[in-house]
């Protein structure tokens, strides 16, 4: 953090606000770089109040909870980058937040191993029926039997989705004697001796243990269905720590009501309550041999002080230098500091010309480029330009004049 005092614009003046509990990690970065203008709140917020909070933020964090809509980006005149301080980022709009030049950056490995750890140990509880005797020795009644209880080892542990998460679940698995079987509609290397299933249907009739490790996206809403379910293996276990609506839970219920599937651990569900203490109602609730757990697969001391410094960093990096490594709306560059110059971020919409009208004004009046950055996607266009520090506030004022300009900030 060599660089923190390069950036022009007053540190005092920039407000950071991080909700959801975001831990102390995350702030102690901002503070330690110089930023004292640090709010963090424990809960999330709503739509109306987020905005009325919003209006002079510069940088927020946010986890799960809180949705930052096409409204709230509209009212959020100036900020620069959102924190998502968890794996997704779908609780965010990314096509306003694109459309208005806000950077999104998340944190899609740093709770790898809770989620992992969390996967193996509910397939221990359930293949042991471990719930079921907790629940009747904490009612008085002695239940010590070996019927429908089972080791790991020999089992076969079929994932579904072999990401960041899904391959650690398979090294986990294979190291406690199990077969892996893995299905992903992109082509992975097997790790260890983990083999790819030709299709869910059979992933489904040969797993002992299916664990779910898939986006929410519309392709996998509702995945696992009545159908899906109708291809499990009679006596299995099914496991979701990946996103609510990739289950359907009455057509689950139904399937272990059959007999068919004999356990189930959850952690995500179609409907969450915003806050703690909040009436939570599942289909499976009462269930024998289900583990509901209130999305914590994540919840560690050590994934969260991961989480707050990852994010954090990508925060603090790209105010300091204009780094978008990591970026979900504005395009990636990573870009080294410039001596003896002043550098300047414009973001605008991609469409032809507006790189040559950005050098033809500063050309036209004597700006002269030391070094230039670009990358466009799909939507927009992000240049990093370094120029002669005595014309700087001269090029500011005239990039912010080119057509097709969604935003300019002068960096240092």
């Amino acid at each position: 953090m060599s660089e923190k005092k390069l950036t022009s614009y007053p540190k005092e003046k920039i407000n950071i606000l991080l909700l959801e509990n975001i831990s102390e990690t995350a702030a102690k970065i901002f503070h330690d770089g110089g930023y004292a203008n640090v709010v963090r709140l424990s809960g999330a917020l709503g739509e109306e109040e987020l905005i009325k909070q919003i209006k002079d933020v510069h940088l927020l964090g946010i986890r799960s909870k809180t949705k930052v809509t096409k409204a709230v980006l509209e009212a959020a005149t100036k900020l620069q980058a959102i924190g998502c301080f968890c794996i997704g980022v779908n609780q965010v709009d990314l096509k306003s937040a694109t459309h208005h030049g806000v950077t999104v950056f998340n944190a899609p490995y740093s709770n790898t191993r809770s989620v992992a750890e969390l996967v193996i140990a509910s397939s221990i509880f359930l293949i042991r029926r471990i719930s079921d005797k907790n629940k009747a020795a904490h009612e008085g009644i002695w239940l010590k039997e070996s019927k429908g209880s089972y080791e790991l080892r020999g089992k076969t542990m079929g994932i579904i989705g072999y990401g960041n998460i899904g391959s650690q679940v398979s090294v986990l698995a294979e190291a406690l004697g199990m077969k892996v079987l893995f299905y992903d509609v992109i082509t992975k290397l097997p790790l260890g001796n983990a083999h790819r299933a030709h299709s869910l249907q059979e992933l489904m009739q040969r797993s002992d243990i299916v664990t779910l490790h898939v986006p929410e996206t519309k392709q996998t809403k509702e995945l696992i269905n009545e159908s899906m379910l109708a291809h499990a293996k009679k006596g299995s276990i099914l496991i979701n720590y990946a996103r609510g609506e990739v289950v359907d839970l009455p057509a689950l219920r139904k399937s272990m009501e059959a007999g068919i599937v004999t356990g189930a651990a959850l952690d995500v569900y179609p409907w969450e309550p915003e806050k703690n203490g909040d009436r939570f109602e599942t289909p499976l609730q009462g269930m024998p041999n289900v583990i509901l757990t209130p999305h914590i697969g994540g919840s560690t001391e050590e994934a969260q002080a991961s989480i707050g410094e990852d994010v954090s960093d990508k925060l603090f990096h790209f105010l300091e230098n204009g780094v978008t490594i990591g970026s979900h709306t504005v395009p990636e560059l990573n870009l080294p500091p410039q001596e003896g110059t002043h550098r300047i971020l414009h973001i605008h919409n991609n469409v032809p010309g507006v790189l040559s009208a950005i050098n033809s004004t500063l050309s036209s009046h004597h700006v002269n480029i030391l070094a230039q950055y670009l990358k466009t996607n799909e939507d927009i266009g992000y240049v990093v330009l370094d120029v002669d520090q005595e014309l700087s506030a001269k090029a500011a004022e005239l990039l912010r004049e080119v057509k097709e300009t969604i935003k300019v900030r002068m960096l240092y």
